[in-house]
């Protein structure tokens, strides 16, 4: 099942409540998603209710992993109360970097600790951090797709052109199957003229690529991280609560449709 990097470099953007509300979504409608908190800030973990460092998180794992001593993700899931399993940030993450520098294969530490858990879950989310470090690259070499959530501003659009640049060369040199699942607009407001030419501009250069699902702006989704719960616990009348569940529908006939058509290209193949 598909895994997801959720990233951009720009922070405001709305990663963490992407990653939080649509892996919500998913799971309401059936699916078991696993969120992976990668930026050293937790705002997503702290999204969840998760206040405490647990004593496993993704840095200790990772540690282990580059210790040589065998990380295991499993141990560092913490269910919550949302009916998704999360593994949570820790601030160390932001030495991490420097204790990788030296390991061969670094860039494929979050990947092989993924291995174990992609069979269990539907979908996996990681929420990255807002720079193309290297636990960025982790999560994108670990990663089916990358999907880049940015507010109809100037500056999230010219994150987006160099995250583009960075997401070429990682699918040339070390995720060859690496794929843009698409952008999704947040924050968004259609009164607004900048809004609305910066979502034309990206479906002009990037066709068929912008979620027509829109992220209205809508102040119950900052209260629903603030009392560390997801869009759907807070408030489901919510219009954060429809966009969201807008997104997780269109998002699923994305995937299973490029799932399709690769069966399809694959039968033609094999004659």
């Amino acid at each position: 099942m598909p895994v997801i990097s959720i990233a951009i470099q720009k922070g405001g953007s709305g990663k963490p409540t992407t990653a939080l509300n649509l892996g919500a979504a998913l799971s309401q409608q059936g699916n078991k998603v696993l969120l992976i908190d990668a930026d050293p800030q937790a705002n997503l973990s702290q999204s969840l209710g998760i206040e405490d460092e647990p004593r496993f998180n993704l840095y200790s794992e990772l540690k282990k992993e580059i210790l040589q001593e065998g990380g295991q993700l499993s141990k560092a899931i913490v269910s919550t109360a949302s009916g998704i399993d999360v593994i949570p940030a820790s601030i160390d993450l932001a030495i991490v970097e420097l204790e990788m520098a030296g390991i061969m294969g670094r860039e494929y530490l979050v990947n092989d600790l993924l291995k174990p858990l992609v069979d269990i879950y539907d979908y996996i989310f990681i929420d990255c951090p807002h720079s193309i470090s290297l636990l960025t690259v982790n999560a994108l070499v670990a990663s089916d797709y990358v999907m880049l959530p940015l507010p109809g501003e100037f500056l999230p659009l010219k994150g987006v052109y160099g995250f583009m640049r960075q997401f070429d060369l990682i699918r040339k040199k070390l995720n060859p199957h690496l794929e843009l699942m698409g952008m999704v607009m947040t924050k968004y407001d259609e009164r607004k003229q900048m809004n609305v030419g910066v979502k034309k501009q990206l479906e002009e250069k990037f066709p068929g690529k912008v979620f027509e699902t829109v992220i209205r702006t809508n102040i119950q989704l900052a209260k629903a991280q603030e009392a560390g719960k997801d869009i759907f616990r807070y408030d489901r009348s919510s219009n954060g609560a429809k966009d969201y569940r807008h997104l997780a529908e269109e998002l699923i006939r994305r995937s299973y449709g490029e799932h399709v058509e690769s069966e399809q290209m694959m039968e033609v193949a094999m004659g």
